[in-house]
């Protein structure tokens, strides 16, 4: 069987088999306090739609979305609501939380978790639905779900795509969703479809999923707008562009979205919430959280409530088998490295990664020997050690003209370069630096 790809890629240790087969385990917090951000999305960020002292139930909305780009955040615990105040995320930043003390009663809103018959709802009531629940997009960009669902020609979108893929190293989360309730994949991708009346549905798994490629073949059978499409694989082959060009030939740059392209892409993790809210009542309150590394006593899957601090994952995962070296929310390729565990899990936490070596830390950088590899892994197709070169420079007009905005900040020139260039690091700041100018001077 041809295997679906893209140009570039590299193929850095898995690391998969240390939780792949652990089935998910329900997480249940024994610790009072619980911490959510009011932004856990990109966009504005919420801002609070209760007061100190207040007690709030289970599915109740503590964080109200403002803005055209923003989310709603809901408490996934009963009690008291202890402080409001700035709270350090996995990004290093500190924003603005809802602390909330547990009283482990769980009192639930009225409605929640009533079934519905999703097939009798009008469009606007679907994503009215979708954003009332908070659901952003659950495989790291946590761009607004509703948002994203509602492009300015829906009858322009012919293919949906499901994210199946999970290249990051460590990652199992989506694969045991996948594998243990495909069922909710099939419903929420049906449910998607429903808003796009000229889409397909196509779900996108890499290759060393055999089982997650059999399981959702098998569920679509017999649905004719619904297919499941085998990928090879490699990093970054999950990401939005590449997974795009890999599943449709089509081609987007930083410039444009999967919209213009007639394309709309959701994880899978994001599809099973669509479902949850839509057709089951389930606000987005949890998140399918991998715990693993070779410094954790035990690898595991958690179906983790947003809001339980990092620390009470390690600890209920057995605590640490070696001294960590490195602590990663996310993976090894485009995680952020943690320097406390005092973190929220919040909508777009995806994995725990806790290593014994950092490998980052003990290499030695050189000068570039010009060897061209990271041009050859650059799923973006640019001259990264080109543009690297500008940036170092501040030389940012140049930056752009060599396509340096093209950088998707995956990781892999970084990975292959043999003389240890933070060469990723340099171009997310000059991006970032770049884009900001742009922007001051009215342009896109």
């Amino acid at each position: 069987m041809k295997l679906a790809t893209f140009r570039g890629g590299v193929h850095p240790f898995e690391g998969k088999e240390l939780s792949r087969h652990r089935a998910i385990v329900d997480f249940v917090p024994e610790s009072e306090t619980m911490v959510y951000p009011l932004s856990q999305h990109i966009g504005a960020p919420a801002v609070p739609a209760v007061k100190v002292k207040e007690y709030v139930k289970v599915g109740q909305c503590i964080g109200l979305a403002q803005g055209v780009v923003s989310a709603n955040v809901l408490s996934s615990v009963s009690g008291t609501v202890k402080a409001i105040a700035p709270h350090l995320t996995a990004s290093g930043a500190m924003v603005q939380s809802i602390i909330i003390t547990n009283d482990f009663l769980y009192e639930k809103v009225e409605e929640f978790g009533k079934e519905r018959d999703w097939t009798l709802l009008t469009r606007e009531e679907k994503l009215e639905i979708i954003k009332a629940a908070g659901i952003v997009g659950m495989g790291g960009a946590a761009f607004p779900t509703h948002v994203k669902l509602s492009p300015k020609n829906p009858d322009a979108i012919d293919t949906v795509i499901v994210n199946g893929a999970e290249c990051e190293p460590y990652l199992t989360s989506d694969e045991r969703v996948m594998l243990e309730e495909p069922e909710k994949v099939i419903g929420g991708l049906q449910i998607i479809l429903s808003l796009f009346p000229n889409a397909k549905g196509v779900i996108g798994i890499e290759s060393n999923k055999p089982e997650a490629v059999k399981k959702l073949t098998e569920m679509s059978e017999g649905l004719p707008n619904i297919s499941v499409c085998p990928l090879k694989t490699k990093y970054p082959q999950g990401g939005e562009r590449t997974l795009i060009y890999a599943v449709t030939g089509r081609k987007i740059n930083y410039q444009m979205l999967p919209a213009d392209v007639g394309c709309v892409v959701d994880n899978i993790d994001t599809v099973v919430s669509v479902y949850q809210a839509v057709a089951k009542g389930f606000p987005l309150l949890r998140r399918i959280v991998t715990v693993t590394g070779d410094a954790i006593a035990s690898s595991v899957n958690f179906r983790v409530p947003t809001g339980v601090l990092y620390k009470d994952l390690v600890e209920k995962a057995g605590g640490f088998c070696k001294e960590p070296a490195k602590i990663l929310s996310g993976g090894p390729m485009m995680g952020q490295a943690l320097f406390s565990l005092e973190i929220p899990v919040t909508k777009n936490s995806s994995a725990l990664t806790c290593l014994s070596r950092d490998e980052v830390a003990e290499s030695k950088e050189s000068p570039c020997i010009r060897c061209g590899r990271c041009a050859q892994v650059c799923p973006g197709h640019i001259l990264p050690q080109l543009a690297v070169e500008y940036a170092q420079r501040g030389d940012l007009e140049m930056f752009e003209k060599v396509d340096g905005l093209e950088c998707c900040e995956c990781g892999c020139c970084s990975y292959i370069c043999p003389a240890r260039r933070p060469l990723t690091q340099v171009m997310k700041q000059a991006r970032k630096d770049t884009l900001a100018l742009k922007r001051q001077k009215g342009g896109r």
